[in-house]
Order: structure tokens, then C-alpha cells, then sequence
């Protein structure tokens, strides 16, 4: 009977036994495996606190006006907020049911460029309940501008 599998003629194996050698780094790397040290240490960083009073809800869940002054303000409510808050309020207001009414309302004199922004902001937000206000004042050509000669 021959147990090493290979040929019976009297020859002695010249291939080498694998099995010891992969025991032994089987058990090496269990040992090194265990003695590593736990990490202990801890990195600590400051986290913010939770505001015990959050802030009002800006949202009105009837109607919201979104005014544009020439200063370059966005005025939510008679409020000044920023564009971030600005995409915070719509996806609010979004959510509500029933979606309350957005109003837009830029100054005479308000910067084109920042209309076309918060126009793009509110586009992309889904707003489906939004309308422009305002413009009864200018039905005249020369009212409520620089310059004009007539009333607001």
C-alpha cells in the first residue's frame, strides 16, 4: 500500500509536504491576529449640541411671499434668508398638504441676475402653487421705476 500517492518504484519523493508548513502559518497568523492591540484610543471631537428651543417653522401653510429687494436680499415672509434656506423652505412647503401658495415679488429696481437664480431655485424645487404679485403696479409704462414721473 502506498500512502504518498505517488509511484511504487522504490524511489524516494522528491516533492515536498505542503501541509506542515501551511498548519504552521495558519497558526502564526492566528497569534498575530490576537496579539494586536485593541485600539484604545479615541479621537474626540466637539459635536454640536441639540437647540433645546428650534427655530419656528418659516412655512406658512396658507401662503408664503418670496420678495427680492435691490440691496439683494431674499425676504421670505419679510424674513432675510439665504439661498440654502431659500431650497429648505420650498422642499418644506413642497411637502405640505396641501402645498401652500408661493408668491414672487422682486423690487423694481432688484438685481435681473438674482431673479433668474431664485426663479431657477423654485423651478427646480417642484413648486406646483407659485404666481407673481405685484405687477399691478407697473401697468403703466414709467410707473415705479427710477425716474418716473407717476406714483407707485
Amino acid at each position: 500500500m502506498g500512502m504518498s500517492g505517488g509511484k511504487l518504484d522504490g524511489q524516494p519523493m522528491t516533492d515536498m509536504n505542503m501541509t506542515p508548513l501551511i498548519d504552521v502559518l495558519l497558526v502564526l497568523l492566528i497569534m498575530f491576529i490576537i496579539t494586536i492591540p485593541v485600539a484604545t484610543h479615541a479621537v474626540a471631537i466637539d459635536l454640536p449640541q441639540p437647540n433645546p428651543n428650534p427655530p419656528p417653522d418659516m412655512v406658512d401653510p396658507i401662503k408664503n411671499k418670496i420678495v427680492l429687494t435691490q440691496d439683494g436680499q431674499i425676504l421670505w415672509n419679510a424674513e432675510s434668508i439665504d439661498q440654502g434656506t431659500l431650497v429648505a423652505n420650498l422642499n418644506t412647503s413642497k411637502a405640505m398638504v396641501p402645498e401652500p401658495e408661493l408668491q414672487f415679488e422682486p423690487e423694481a429696481l432688484a438685481s435681473y441676475d438674482l431673479s433668474a437664480r431664485v426663479l431657477n431655485i423654485i423651478k427646480v424645487s417642484g413648486v406646483t402653487k407659485f404666481g407673481f404679485v405685484g405687477n399691478e403696479k407697473y401697468r403703466q409704462f414709467g410707473t415705479g421705476g427710477p425716474g418716473a414721473g407717476g406714483g407707485n
